[in-house]
């Protein structure tokens, strides 16, 4: 027996045919530094539209012509804006791609992106001109045209061969209507983005319509952002980062406001966008909640209307979300996610009829996983572990927004490398951890980063976590080193507040009362900023490349003896 139903696509254009009717009066507004630039929704839509009939008539951007294509890629290189959320709504929805480049990438990393997606447009902010310039000489021959979106200075783009026109002027003389693609195949291609390449190129993970659909209804649901008109969205994370976590299409799925930062995300700036925009969620990573509580905690800041803040792309500290629940009443929800999973997959919402203590722990993992996910945890053979939230292992995950390949350029077939695909397509994470029986994840490091000292392993997480309780610590990553006694060991990298005097003598007594003693680094290093990669997260490889290098104030140590205990394995792996 066939289904009665109709197969009607799952598709961007509904997202922006409903956001900007059903939904047409809720706004989103970008920071200027000093108020919010207001637009409805259906205001946005006409100009989407009017984007779209530009790309189309004037730039000659064609819609992809079958699932998977790389063809009629329109590129960014743009801030949090209303201007960038028209082009994420009328690139996919006209059946082009979207490729937002990631701001903090090189040069070098940019311009293989560019060729390795096939840009043939790139809209630019007109006020990173002087960045974007460099990239220039080194971009693909298939981009044929720049948009130049705000006012600026265009002299350093005299070298593009192509033509460069300006946004508005683009879109002025269009009609506000579009022929949405309909029919167009819910697997097609709808946007492109790439890993933060710390390790060689950046690998593209191409998210089709479907996969973008279904992951907006995982944001707006109840028992995970719980998003509706009552709300209003504050998305932290860039646009140019995973989609903004999903987030600007659940706004329009859900009706929410939506508060976009552009250039302005320095802590004093994000306070005050808080205090006049009055935000319902807001959503950044670590540093930024880190950076952001510095200021709270400095000077007086009306955050009472954030009823719900999320913690996404690396592992949140535990004193920072009781810093923030206990000196400012706001609640950090944890979540995990990769640029493989189409951004955050677990998300950390406490089960009901849970008491106090069991919701502080159930909010310490990295949280529960929606229904359209399948996962497990492989031991170092292969061997799947049992649910039982003991065993740990490799964490592997599958299901329609979990990519099964990368994208391999233009004209050349899909890559699904062994070392991060398993051979019937699951993708292995290179996280370590345990899964609970009812579904909640509890990472304990990365593979990669797990320091293993002596033929036992130590948890670079357990060792930031607790670094971050000592009151003047602002960051801390810890890193392995070479030991020529024990393999490797552990390299505390740690930022402390200026007027703090804390030097490594002291962290080193801290960090000996709350873990074994053999896990305690000698190896200190006091840094003004930690290093971060091109999507906030702290750069361990650069750490380590300086060590080697030689370019680090290193201070040596003896482990000081805590409380007692005997080295105890955290991860059953053999990596």
């Amino acid at each position: 027996m066939y289904s009665t139903m109709p197969d009607i696509p799952l598709t961007i254009s509904r997202i922006l045919c409903y956001g900007s009717t059903v939904q047409g009066a809720s706004t989103v507004g970008t920071w200027n530094g000093e108020h919010f630039d207001r637009r409805t929704y259906a205001e946005v839509g006409e100009r989407a539209a009017r984007l779209a009939r530009a790309l189309r008539d004037r730039l000659g951007v064609r819609p992809a012509t079958r699932p998977g294509s790389a063809q009629g890629v329109v590129g960014t290189f743009m801030w949090n804006n209303t201007r960038h959320l028209e082009l994420y709504l009328a690139v996919p929805a006209m059946g082009a791609v979207l490729h937002a480049h990631n701001l903090r990438m090189s040069t070098h990393q940019n311009a293989y992106t560019a060729r390795d997606a096939g840009d043939e447009v790139i809209v630019v902010d007109a006020r990173l001109i002087d960045t974007f310039a460099p990239l220039v000489p080194h971009l693909p021959d298939s981009v044929r045209h720049l948009v130049i979106a705000g006012d600026g200075d265009r002299a350093p783009l005299a070298a593009f061969p192509g033509q460069v026109h300006d946004y508005e002027e683009l879109i002025a003389d269009q009609p506000a209507d579009y022929p949405w693609e309909e029919e167009l195949d819910e697997r097609t291609a709808a946007s492109i983005f790439y890993t933060s390449g710390t390790t060689g190129n950046p690998k593209g993970v191409v998210y089709s319509h479907r996969s973008i659909y279904l992951q907006c209804l995982q944001v707006v649901a109840p028992n995970r952002f719980d998003l509706t008109q009552r709300d209003v969205l504050l998305p932290i994370a860039p646009m140019f980062h995973v989609n903004a976590w999903t987030m600007p299409y659940a706004a329009l799925c859900g009706g929410a406001d939506l508060l976009l930062a552009d250039r302005h995300t320095k802590p004093a700036s994000l306070a005050r966008m808080i205090e006049v925009g009055r935000p319902t969620i807001a959503a950044a990573v670590p540093t930024v909640w880190t950076t952001l509580l510095e200021e709270l905690d400095a000077r007086p800041h009306d955050t009472s209307s954030v009823r719900r803040g999320l913690v996404g792309g690396s592992a949140c500290p535990p004193a920072l979300m009781a810093a923030y629940r206990d000196r400012h009443s706001i609640e950090l929800l944890h979540a995990w996610g990769m640029t493989e999973t189409s951004s955050l997959l677990t998300m950390a919402v406490p089960p009901r009829g849970v008491d106090p203590d069991q919701e502080w722990a159930y909010r310490l993992s990295q949280g529960q996983f929606p229904v359209s996910a399948r996962f497990r945890i492989v031991d170092a053979d292969g061997s799947v572990l049992p649910n039982d939230g003991v065993a740990t292992g490799e964490l592997q995950v599958r299901g329609p927004c979990v990519t099964s390949s990368y994208h391999g350029g233009q004209h050349s077939l899909q890559k699904r490398p062994a070392e991060n695909f398993t051979a019937d397509g699951w993708l292995r994470t290179g996280d370590i951890g345990r899964i609970s029986p009812d579904g909640y994840l509890t990472l304990t490091d990365r593979a990669k980063d797990v320091i293993k000292s002596g033929g036992e392993f130590i948890s670079s997480v357990e060792l930031e976590n607790a670094l971050a309780e000592h009151p003047a610590v602002t960051e801390a990553a810890v890193v392995a080193v070479p030991d020529d006694r024990w393999g490797e060991r552990p390299l505390a990298a740690v930022s402390v507040r200026a007027d703090s005097g804390v030097g490594p003598e002291e962290l080193r007594d801290f960090l000996a009362r709350r873990v074994d003693s053999w896990m305690v680094p000698e190896r200190w290093t006091i840094m003004g900023s930690v290093p971060k990669n091109s999507v906030g997260k702290y750069d361990k490889r650069r750490v380590q490349d300086e060590y080697a290098r030689g370019h680090l104030d290193v201070v040596h140590l003896s482990r000081r003896a805590s409380s007692g205990g005997v080295p105890r394995q955290i991860g059953l792996i053999g990596m």
